[in-house]
């Protein structure tokens, strides 16, 4: 089994777009895929049960169907900081707790991408972040960068902490979102120089209106993070 974790240089900046577009590239082949995001916060109530768009997209891109609640072991209704959340709702966020989760989980699967919450040092509470929960899953991680001003200084502050957490960056994406970037061709170019890692795909801005369009186009651009033929 083969597995990643995907994060990004911020919040809102395409990580579940991104995770859900690799597991349709790689499903294309007919690989057993599982998209699992172990943290989530804005959860709508739906017939009893919890709802989070992102782990929903996940599901339906996964060639695995799986019940989301064994997926998501901390799940938030609040659309807020979890380490905030989870100190409101008197829990903590266990990473190793997520570890045996996603072990458990993937056994099934030939591909796993594991989702992070936020941007990879979002805190998760106990004096802990997200560097935490990827050291102890021990995953490659793919970096899904936000093309927008600003986004040079922190994909590079990234990687760097990725690899300073002793990770391997197995590649990067980069993704245009909101308005036209200026000297975005330079910026990407700028991006092969500094980052030692692979660039697997560069997403433009996806002019599809739903959710589920936008990630088959964006499939459309990425290339396996191992390099398998899809």
């Amino acid at each position: 089994m083969r597995a990643c974790f995907v994060t990004g240089t911020d919040t809102e900046i395409g990580k579940t777009l991104i995770s859900s577009a690799l597991l349709h590239l790689l499903s294309q082949s007919g690989a057993r895929t599982l998209g699992i995001k172990p943290i989530a916060s804005g959860a709508a109530e739906v017939e009893g049960r919890l709802q989070n768009e992102d782990v929903d997209a996940l599901a339906r891109h996964s060639s695995l169907k799986l019940a989301p609640e064994t997926l998501t072991p901390y799940l938030f209704k609040p659309a807020a900081a979890p380490h905030i959340l989870a100190e409101q709702a008197g829990i903590e966020i266990d990473p190793t707790l997520i570890k045996k989760t996603i072990q458990t989980v993937a056994k099934q699967a030939d591909y796993a991408i594991v989702e992070g919450v936020g941007g990879f040092m979002l805190p998760l509470g106990q004096g802990r972040t997200g560097v935490d929960l990827a050291q102890v899953l021990q995953l490659p991680v793919v970096l899904v960068i936000g093309l927008r001003l600003g986004a040079l200084n922190h994909a590079l502050l990234t990687a760097q902490a990725i690899r300073a957490s002793g990770l391997n960056l197995l590649g990067w994406v980069a993704n245009h979102i909101g308005p036209e970037m200026s000297y975005a061709q330079e910026n990407l170019q700028t991006l092969h120089d500094y980052l030692p890692s692979p660039c697997l795909g560069v997403i433009p801005r996806l002019e599809a209106t739903t959710l589920d369009e936008r990630i088959q186009q964006a499939a459309q651009y990425l290339r396996s993070p191992w390099g398998d033929k899809n």
